[in-house]
């Protein structure tokens, strides 16, 4: 019976958020000649430019081929931006413009930004203890062992917590083991990640949720909303707010001339490096073009980039059952995947990947 009345509840908010954005599915605005510059769709419409495909001398041969291939995946909602204009905006089954999906781990990145924004308003210094957002006793370990793990390490999977436990989401203090010394080594540890949650709303007195949605949801036309499902705080929201979220990106925190995030050594730390143990990682985001990477699971680092075929410059918001977020400042493009598993049930990376960056190369000739 509870899990009836949440899966109605869920349903309830889910709706309650798609009806916010209008019933016209086709509000786009074809343009020609070729802007060079940025675009930033309206906060308060659903009109967004878009451009052909054509236009851009892209390979039209390989559209179908690409729409066949997301279709066989269980794609729900696929849309390619360049410089923020519509190129591709494609649907799939009964799912609609309007419909919302979960972004799973894609919406780490969120909270990555959120994190930074904090910083920024001088709420939390991310070299600091977590202990100074949580408090003491959030976890299982000693006192110094707690007071080591710092702020930095939640955003960069650095913990040091025991990962190999019976809930690798749970954040009740049984839960929260000591394993090695924080910043030794790199696991893909859902829990600590979720205790940023917690982070910022000790530091800036204002419920995660709530500060999240008015530094960076409302600034920038998104909707959607972040749900709590058992331990994890999940991001739900249709296919259109994951792509503005993709063009604030793009645009290095700014958003048509308001900087959301203005912190630029906190952005590019974000999304580079962030340690010496997977260079595919930096604050939450996954990064391409490196020289090795570890994946969800699993403990070894393995040679190579993270998707092959895809631009060293991308990086990404991965999520549970491949929802997508690519972000590639060469091509000036943002890309959005969201849908059903596409055949091998992965936290993140995986080979879905390199095959859609496949066709895409032969799409954008």
């Amino acid at each position: 019976m509870k899990n009836q009345l949440f899966l109605a509840a869920l349903a309830f908010v889910l709706y309650s958020c798609s009806s916010d954005s209008s019933d016209n599915e086709d509000q786009v605005i074809t343009i020609n000649p070729i802007p060079s510059e940025a675009y930033f769709p309206p906060l308060t419409s659903d009109d967004w430019e878009t451009i052909a495909i054509t236009d851009l001398d892209w390979n039209i041969a390989a559209e179908e081929p690409l729409y066949n291939f997301l279709e066989e995946r269980g794609t729900d909602a696929f849309i390619i931006l360049k410089d923020g204009r519509i190129v591709i905006e494609k649907y799939f089954g009964d799912f609609t413009q309007n419909d919302n999906h979960v972004w799973n781990s894609a919406g780490k990145t969120l909270t990555a930004m959120t994190v930074g924004i904090a910083q920024e308003e001088g709420f939390l210094n991310i070299n600091n203890s977590s202990v100074d957002y949580l408090g003491n006793g959030w976890s299982s370990l000693t006192t110094e062992q707690e007071e080591n793990i710092t702020v930095w390490n939640h955003l960069t999977m650095t913990t040091g917590l025991e990962y190999d436990v019976d809930d690798v989401f749970c954040t009740d203090p049984e839960c929260l083991l000591f394993r090695n010394e924080s910043g030794e080594f790199w696991f893909y540890h859902n829990a600590p990640y979720t205790l940023l949650d917690k982070i910022i709303t000790g530091a800036t007195g204002t419920d995660f949720k709530n500060y999240s949605y008015a530094k960076i949801r409302d600034k920038i036309g998104m909707q959607g909303v972040w749900l709590s499902v058992g331990f994890n705080t999940i991001y739900f929201s249709n296919a259109r707010s994951m792509a503005r979220f993709g063009i604030l990106n793009l645009n290095n925190g700014v958003w048509d001339g308001e900087t959301i995030l203005g912190d630029t050594a906190f952005l590019t730390d974000m999304k580079n490096t962030s340690q010496n143990m997977n260079e595919a990682y930096g604050y939450l985001y996954w990064l391409n073009g490196k020289g090795s990477y570890r994946v969800p699971g699993a403990e070894i680092e393995l040679s190579g980039k993270l998707i092959p075929n895809a631009p060293n410059d991308l990086y990404a918001g991965l999520g549970k059952n491949d929802q997508k977020l690519y972000v590639i400042p060469s091509e000036k493009l943002v890309i959005v995947r969201l849908g059903d598993d596409a055949g091998e049930t992965l936290l993140g990376p995986s080979s879905f990947d390199n095959e859609l960056w496949g066709l895409l190369n032969t799409l954008i000739d």
